[in-house]
Parts: C-alpha cells; sequence; structure tokens
C-alpha cells in the first residue's frame, strides 16, 4: 500500500491543497508587500509631462533654384547656395544641443531642482534626459515632451525649447546664407569686371577695324561654344558648394566631376578639329582676323551667359541674409497637464505584489518538502526544518507543525 501511495502523481490539487495549508502565511505577507508599495508609491513625487508640437514649412526651392525652376541641377545648387531647406533631423540636433540644454538649465535652475550641487553638467544630463524626450510623430511633425513635478514648469519648458529650436535655426541659416552670399559676390564681382574687359576688347578691335561681319555659322558657333563655357562654370559653382558638404566619393560629387569633364572635352573640339557633320565651324578653320573678332565675340557672350546665370543668384543670396523669419511653425503649444504622469500608483502595487507571490509559493512548497520528509533529510535541510517550524508557530499554522 505503501508503494502505491510512493508512486502517485503529484496533482494540481496537492499544490492547491499546500496554499492551502500556508494561505495565513502568504496572505499576511502579500498584505504587507502591497501596503509597503502603496506608502511607496505615495511617497514617490508626482510629475507631469507637455508636449509642444512643430512643424517645418513646406518644402520650397530658395535662391536661384525659384528664380530658374527646379528639377535641374541648377536648381540643386541652387538650393545649396540660396539657404536650403531645414530638415527634421537638423532641428533634433538643435534640441539636443549643449547650447540649448544649458540656456534651459540656467533659465529653470535645473541644478537646484536636481539636486547637482557640483553643478556637473553630465551628472545633470543623466537625470534631466529622462525628463526630455523629442521625437518625430507618425505625421511628420517634432513633439518636444518635457515631464516636471510642476505642470506648469514642464509647459514653459517644452515652449521655451520650441522657440530656442527656431531662434537658433535661424542664426544657423543667416550665418549659411552670409558664406553664401561672399561666395556668390566674389563671382559675381569677377564676371563683372572680366565683361568690363571683354567689352573693352571688343569696342577696341570694332574702332580700329570699322564694321566687321562673320558668317552665321560662325555665329552658331560663338553661340554654341558661350553656352557650353556658362554651362562649364554653373557645373564649377556647383562642384565648389558642395565639396565640404559631401564627400568626394558620393555620387553628386562624382556626377558633378564627369559632367565637366565631359563639357571641356566637348571645348576642345570647338578648339581643334570638327566632325564634319557637325553644323559648327570649328575655331581653327575661321580666318586670323576673323578669329580675332569670333573670340571677343565670344568671350563677351560667355561673360554675358555667367552674369544671367550669377545676377539673380546675388540678388536671392542678399535678401537670404536679411531673412528673419520664423523657420519652425508652433502646431500645438505646451499647455499644463491636467492628469499626472507619474507615479503610476496601481503599476508599482502590481510590481512588487507579483514577484513576492512567486516568491512566497517556491518558498511554501520548498517547506512542505522539507517536513514531510524530516527522516531522510541532511544536517542543512535538518536547520531548514526547525526555522520552517519556528515559522509556522510564529504565524499560528498549527496543521504544520509536526
Amino acid at each position: 500500500m505503501s508503494e502505491i501511495k510512493e508512486k502517485r502523481e503529484v496533482s494540481f490539487t496537492d499544490y492547491l491543497s499546500i496554499l492551502l495549508k500556508w494561505k495565513k502565511f502568504i496572505i499576511i505577507n502579500l498584505l504587507i508587500v502591497s501596503i509597503g508599495a502603496t506608502v511607496y508609491s505615495f511617497m514617490i513625487h508626482e510629475t507631469f509631462k507637455s508636449t509642444a508640437t512643430l512643424m517645418l514649412p513646406g518644402e520650397k526651392e530658395m535662391g536661384l533654384g525659384s528664380l530658374l525652376g527646379g528639377g535641374s541641377a541648377l536648381s540643386f545648387g541652387a538650393q545649396l547656395l540660396g539657404g536650403g531647406n531645414t530638415n527634421e533631423d537638423v532641428i533634433l540636433g538643435l534640441l539636443n544641443s549643449r547650447t540649448i540644454i544649458e540656456k534651459i538649465v540656467n533659465k529653470f535652475k535645473l541644478y537646484d531642482y536636481y539636486e547637482i550641487k557640483d553643478e556637473n553638467y553630465e551628472k545633470l544630463m543623466k537625470s534631466f534626459s529622462g525628463d526630455l524626450i523629442f521625437s518625430v510623430n507618425e505625421f511628420g511633425f517634432i513633439d518636444i515632451h518635457v515631464i516636471n513635478e510642476s505642470p506648469d514648469t514642464a509647459a514653459e519648458m517644452a515652449n521655451y525649447f520650441a522657440r530656442l529650436a527656431d531662434s537658433m535655426n535661424i542664426k544657423l541659416n543667416i550665418e549659411q546664407a552670409m558664406n553664401n552670399r561672399s561666395f556668390v559676390e566674389k563671382r559675381f564681382l569677377k564676371t563683372e569686371e572680366d565683361i568690363q574687359k571683354a567689352e573693352e576688347e571688343y569696342y577696341k578691335f570694332q574702332k580700329e577695324y570699322s564694321a566687321f561681319e562673320v558668317t552665321e555659322q560662325v555665329k552658331a558657333s560663338v553661340q554654341a561654344a558661350a553656352e557650353l563655357e556658362s554651362e562649364l562654370f554653373r557645373k564649377e559653382i556647383l562642384l565648389n558648394s558642395i565639396k565640404d558638404r559631401v564627400s568626394s566619393s558620393s555620387p553628386t560629387y562624382k556626377d558633378l566631376e564627369h559632367q565637366i569633364a565631359a563639357i571641356k572635352e566637348k571645348l576642345k573640339e570647338f578648339n581643334s578639329k570638327t566632325d564634319e557633320s557637325s553644323i559648327f565651324l570649328s575655331f581653327k578653320d575661321i580666318p586670323e582676323l576673323q578669329l580675332k573678332y569670333v573670340r571677343l565675340y565670344r568671350e563677351m557672350e560667355i561673360q554675358n551667359k555667367i552674369l544671367e546665370f550669377i545676377y539673380p543668384m546675388y540678388e536671392q543670396a542678399k535678401i537670404d541674409e536679411k531673412k528673419n523669419t520664423p523657420t519652425l511653425i508652433v502646431v500645438d503649444e505646451a499647455v499644463p497637464a491636467q492628469l499626472k504622469y507619474a507615479p503610476k500608483k496601481a503599476f508599482y502595487i502590481l510590481a512588487f505584489f507579483f514577484p513576492t507571490a512567486f516568491l512566497l509559493m517556491v518558498f511554501v512548497f520548498r517547506g512542505e518538502k522539507i517536513l514531510s520528509n524530516f527522516e531522510e533529510l541532511n544536517q542543512f535541510e535538518k536547520s531548514e526544518m526547525k526555522f520552517y517550524q519556528n515559522l509556522a508557530k510564529i504565524y499560528g499554522l498549527k496543521n504544520i507543525i509536526k
């Protein structure tokens, strides 16, 4: 009969029976832990979260792109030279910058708030970073979340973050516009100087040789060469404008280099021999006096084409340099939260309750095993048995004491 009893499998009711035997012990300890967790949750300071939402203005071409139209390399260069567009990553970078955060820290006295007595910035950021969330939401807007014990302070900080990001972005755009204007201005003044020089040389030639006329085919060749020279100038400006922004191995940079090389190769054809099927004359095939005229005429055409390209860019660069308009649109200003963000009291209570319940069950199952097999215990297990017997007396578990 005893052998049958030893071989009987342990069922769910056996475990339930053990828990019922120890229910008083389990219930008392769960109550103690739950009360402690509740008290602890009330001791934690309540915090509130406020959110400001920003939107970047709709993309539009600035500088030369807006004057000459988009969809070309010129448009791309105009975006670089004329101010460009701000993207979400730039704004997120500004919001996380030390410059903005230090202004927030000083304005709202966060060293005192986080009790950082030595005013160590890194120590402060370990605490403050947990109360800041900058993200791009599903609609493409930028959300600025700030958590603070004061709902009013949280809202003020979120709105101040938005203002600082906008003002710093304006400042950076103006600095970029100043650099762009300086770069374009040098090219513009050099072009004006070259035009004046070309016109003077052309005037001297006309004065010396009176009226001089060339064939329509020569004029067509000059116009084509001028267009190529102008296009070469444009490409070189683009290459110069992006060399500090992109890698020389990037597809954009490589593509511009190939385009420049192709234009230079084409220009060589005008100055050497030309394909018999071409409608353009090679400049080598033009008589010497006509060639001198053609070169002067071509130089004027080239410089005028370049001026047509660079003058609108120069004017737009001057406008962008003085531009001080907001670069960010505040969709929603942060307002003081009416409901607390933390602590979640139920979360704290449950977070303590379930692990404690699990540990208590492990504890009582171990105790039941020790007390049920007291005849086969080693020295350490006998000490355990005494501990469980004393524990049963303390909790008044008479049905457990052997």
